[in-house]
């Protein structure tokens, strides 16, 4: 048996640490801990939730590249700090494709276009009528710069010809959701993994879902492909991500310890009713691959709609 076998067959012998690059409150952060309980029992170690935010996502990303690759340090990455930083943060000393190991895809949360309550529309065709009519009067939150609730508005924007003011928010989805919750900005692209409990209180409304079809936890509320707008069904996924050299056996270990707890139907139900959806790779090779598309992707994107990038 070789060195490593014999490592990952002993693994975890102490606490496993998940960094989640943003504040709590964002869909990265409700993942996170409504998994940690049954990953702890699965791995027989308590599994420890780390945020860590700032810089739209990149402080977390760097500290967990940089972190020993033992398997001990783990990161809930997602689409904006792992496929869509690497174009707008082009100094950014951390190249996810090459530093990390790609474990497993674990969700997709859709987009949507939400609102505060106060804003006198009841449809997406309304929104874009409301927003016509007073042309550069509507601020719309988003996590970040480089996050995707961000360029989906743009590209939103850009196919209804409406002018919005975008206002970024440190610390992810969960500062934007407050920012939304509280009237100082009026709609938001973002998440349904971050605003589904306020939504079900009546705080927020959804007008729309950014997904190829309708979502469970909202069955009632249209899908952007299907109002004509067919390029807009992005979501916020959510993938698990060792670093570059942590040992073979370790990562396939986690891949399978993610597989058992993100097949349970208790999990996959609960999540569901949050909005993220689970979303399963195949193997960590065809995560890699997956990240390495998300990545061009996007770059190809941001040059193409021309948001100003760092």
């Amino acid at each position: 048996m070789t060195v490593g076998a014999t490592y990952a067959q002993n693994y975890p012998i102490r606490p496993v640490r998940m960094i989640i690059p943003f504040a709590p409150g964002g869909v990265s952060d409700v993942v996170g801990r409504l998994i940690s309980p049954a990953l702890a029992k699965e791995l027989g170690q308590q599994v420890v939730i780390d945020n860590r935010s700032g810089a739209s996502g990149n402080l977390g990303v760097e500290i967990a590249a940089r972190a020993p690759a033992d398997g001990y340090t783990i990161l809930l990455g997602n689409i904006g700090a792992m496929a869509i930083n690497p174009s707008f943060f082009p100094k950014f000393p951390i190249k996810p494709v090459q530093d990390f190991i790609s474990v497993t895809l674990v969700v997709d949360s859709p987009t949507a276009l939400v609102i505060h309550p106060s804003l006198p529309v009841k449809s997406v065709k309304e929104f874009v009528q409301y927003a016509k009519a007073n042309p550069s009067k509507l601020d719309f939150g988003t996590a970040g710069a480089s996050s995707n609730g961000r360029l989906e508005m743009e590209i939103f924007m850009r196919a209804t010809g409406i002018q919005l003011v975008h206002v970024p928010y440190k610390g992810g989805a969960g500062a934007s959701t407050i920012g939304l919750l509280s009237g100082e900005v009026k709609c938001a692209f973002t998440s349904l993994g971050s605003v589904m409990t306020h939504v079900n209180a009546g705080k927020l409304k959804v007008l729309g879902v950014a997904a190829p079809q309708r979502v469970m936890a909202l069955p009632d509320v249209p899908c952007f492909p299907e109002l004509g707008y067919k390029n807009m069904k992005s979501g916020s996924w959510q993938g698990i991500f060792v670093p570059a050299g942590t040992p073979v056996p370790i990562v396939d270990r986690l891949f399978t310890v993610f597989t058992t707890v993100l097949t349970d139907s208790t999990i996959v139900r609960r999540l569901q009713e949050l909005g993220p959806q689970v979303v399963l790779s195949k193997s960590p090779a065809e995560f890699a691959v997956f990240l390495k598309e998300e990545t061009d992707k996007w770059s190809n994107l941001i040059k193409e709609i021309g948001v100003e990038t760092n």
